[in-house]
């Protein structure tokens, strides 16, 4: 399978599973509580903001998920996006990881965020610079055959 339709395949399954984010903003809060406490989190806490945090992220998510399917219908078109997408999923990586670690979140926790953005970011970049050697390949091999 070549680099592109890798990359293409990747962004739309990560978009999807960002995407079912849209599922938490209509969740029941007693749904988000019983989940708080079986990841083993405690008692979920009560109030406005507890509720919006976690709406709203939830919705975020749903954005992403949708942008990241929109970029993976032309991953050449929308390098750039992709790219950034990439590298702030690494800086966004290591700033949760910290929070993790100071909030005193479970390991689990950290560890299953940390192991799906650093390696998936650091896949699209390599995807992304195999596209871009590939095209400069192809485009040398043009240049050469139209000067023969």
């Amino acid at each position: 399978m070549d680099s592109e339709r890798f990359l293409k395949i990747l962004l739309r399954v990560v978009g999807v599973v960002a995407a079912l984010g849209a599922l938490a903003v209509f969740m029941p809060t007693a749904w988000m509580a019983r989940c708080h406490e079986w990841l083993g989190l405690g008692k979920f806490p009560e109030g406005a903001i507890v509720e919006y945090l976690a709406r709203s992220l939830s919705a975020f998510y749903a954005m992403f998920g949708g942008l990241l399917i929109l970029v993976s219908q032309d991953p050449k078109r929308y390098a750039s996006v992709i790219t950034y997408v990439a590298v702030m999923s690494l800086v966004f990586g290591v700033a949760i990881t910290v929070i993790d670690v100071v909030i005193g979140l479970p390991l689990y926790w950290t560890l299953a965020e940390a192991a799906s953005l650093f390696p998936l970011s650091i896949i699209i970049l390599v995807l992304q610079r195999n596209i871009r050697s590939s095209r400069a390949d192809k485009a040398q091999s043009q240049q050469t055959s139209i000067t023969s």
